[in-house]
């Protein structure tokens, strides 16, 4: 149902990331070999020995081996000191018990997105996607300069975890349909597998949606149990297979414009590693961001191209129209959030502010360059 993990392609890119830790002052760069219980690492240091859970099934491209990647990287710049087993989806908890899973201990750091864990908060789903929300590139000068880390400390404080953003898949694509999207009313009673916020307008707008983890949706949408799917992009929804299911593929993502990955982590056992590491843990996601993200945006259009040409996919755009509506369901949406409680309302107002500043920047930045280089094509 999806391709192998090429394990040599994807360690290339450690070099890169373990290149960081000399500005941390860490020692002992080279990849270590697992040390028994009690051991310590080559540089003298406690050694922590740390399960991974993730919500991707094992070695997906992209996702899965972006939690791979990240914990190979954590072991080198560490020096092994720390040292990273992965377990992927349903290997050690279900997909959806990850959140639960670190913050109670039965294991170490998880790997997934914010919006899964909506019944535990729905201001979770800020530090995830929001529709017509924050691009990747935004979502990064949120969480790291425009206070979202922070507020993020402050709302998983309270579930005994710490997260850092790790990852991200760009804009992502509509979806997949098994009958054409002319107007909003061809939502009305539509079945559809979209989980955060996302899911939240289009119940608004008719639809009956349903959460699925990433290794149910192919044999759901076959199946006819749903008549359309969401996913992430060309690259990923490539190796899904979904073409072989669903023949209208609809772009823009206008609910997941720039999609955050995010470490979950312990807050108990993050609190009590020693300064360097936890510099280390940070970084290492710092890169994590940057490195899927890169990958998402090398990989992506050699996979639409091959679903168009190869696997005749139709490829639609949604009317103005249906994104003018989907626009209005999603600030009524979000809104509706921030007037549960304080500490939604605390992170709406700064998504928002933020939000504001990045869509008047790129009119003249990204927006202002892209349309001067359409110019040239």
């Amino acid at each position: 149902m999806h391709s192998k993990y090429n394990r040599a392609g994807f360690l290339k890119g450690l070099g890169k990331a373990a290149a960081g830790a000399a500005v941390l002052g860490s020692a002992g760069l080279a990849g270590c070999k697992p040390k028994g219980e009690g051991a310590t690492a080559a540089n003298g240091g406690k050694t922590y020995k740390w399960k991974m859970v993730t919500t991707w099934p094992k070695n997906f491209p992209g996702l899965g081996t972006g939690a791979n990647r990240l914990a190979e990287v954590l072991e080198s710049m560490s020096g092994g000191r720390i040292q990273v087993k992965v377990f992927a989806a349903g290997e050690l908890v279900p997909p959806f018990e990850v959140f639960d899973a670190v913050a109670g201990g039965t294991a170490d750091i998880g790997h997934g997105a914010a919006y899964y864990w909506k019944g535990k908060s729905e201001a979770a789903q800020f530090f995830a996607a929001v529709p017509f929300g924050l691009n990747a590139q935004e979502m990064s000068g949120w969480i790291n300069y425009g206070g979202g880390q922070q507020l993020w400390d402050e709302l998983y404080a309270g579930f005994n975890l710490k997260a850092f953003a790790c990852g991200n898949t760009g804009v992502q694509m509509g979806g997949w349909f098994n009958r054409e999207i002319k107007s909003i009313k061809d939502y009305n009673g539509l079945k559809i597998r979209m989980p955060g916020l996302g899911g939240e307008v289009l119940r608004k707008a008719g639809a009956t949606v349903v959460s699925l983890p990433g290794g149910e949706i192919f044999q759901a949408l076959q199946s006819g149990a749903i008549d359309a799917t969401e996913w992430v992009g060309p690259y990923n929804d490539l190796a899904f297979g979904f073409y072989k299911a669903a023949k209208y593929y609809y772009w823009p993502g206008w609910h997941e414009p720039g999609t955050a990955m995010e470490l979950l982590i312990n807050r108990k056992l993050y609190e009590e590693l020693p300064q360097d590491l936890q510099a280390i843990v940070e970084t290492a996601c710092r890169a994590a961001y940057t490195e899927m993200l890169a990958e998402f945006t090398a990989r992506n259009n050699a996979a639409l191209v091959e679903l168009v040409k190869k696997h005749k996919v139709q490829l639609k755009r949604f009317p103005d129209a249906v994104l003018k509506t989907m626009g209005e369901y999603s600030q009524e949406v979000v809104a509706g959030i921030a007037a549960k409680d304080a500490m939604s309302k605390k992170i709406y107002d700064s998504f928002l502010k933020f939000r504001g500043q990045a869509v008047e920047w790129n009119q003249i930045g990204e927006e202002g360059f892209s349309l001067a280089r359409s110019l040239t094509a």
